[in-house]
């Protein structure tokens, strides 16, 4: 689980400032607040407009080897959980990057750093609700890494 994951480290200050998650599954917050940043969200409650399109950037280190990943995301939404289509289940790998901007893609080597960037469309059609996005990164069934945002949909 989590303590067999991957390291996380400083996002890049590219966003506005620091989005505060917490682990999957618990109310703790990441320790470091600027380990993930999800773009126009630097408090909790995000806000994700309708049509439009959030990006997500967080910096890795990984503790092993790691072979390949995938997104896995998602909302819960009263307490069940749905996927968010066009990312959930798709090639993380694709989103992997060295810390020079060159793409990376996988195998991720044991102590080296990387960027993952990716973008998700809150699409008109989401309903407008408060929810949590829960966004990990798995090889496998082992989450590489995994966080909560609250959020709500706006029109």
């Amino acid at each position: 689980m989590l303590r067999k994951t991957v390291l996380v480290f400083a996002a890049l200050v590219v966003f506005a400032g620091a989005t505060i998650v917490n682990h999957c599954d618990s109310e703790i917050p990441f320790e470091d607040s600027t380990q993930i940043s999800v773009s126009d969200c630097d408090r909790p409650t995000c806000i994700l407009k309708q049509g439009s399109t959030v990006s997500i950037q967080i910096k890795l280190v990984p503790n092993r080897n790691i072979e390949s990943l995938i997104n896995d995301v998602g909302a819960i939404l009263f307490n069940v959980p749905l996927p968010f289509i066009g990312v959930d289940g798709t090639n993380a790998c694709d989103n992997i990057y060295n810390t020079d901007g060159s793409k990376a893609g996988c195998p991720l080597k044991e102590g080296a750093e990387y960027i993952y960037k990716n973008s998700f469309p809150v699409l008109a059609f989401y309903p407008r609700v408060a929810l949590i996005v829960r966004y990990s990164l798995r090889e496998g069934n082992d989450k590489v890494i995994c966080f909560e945002v609250p959020a709500k949909i706006t029109k």
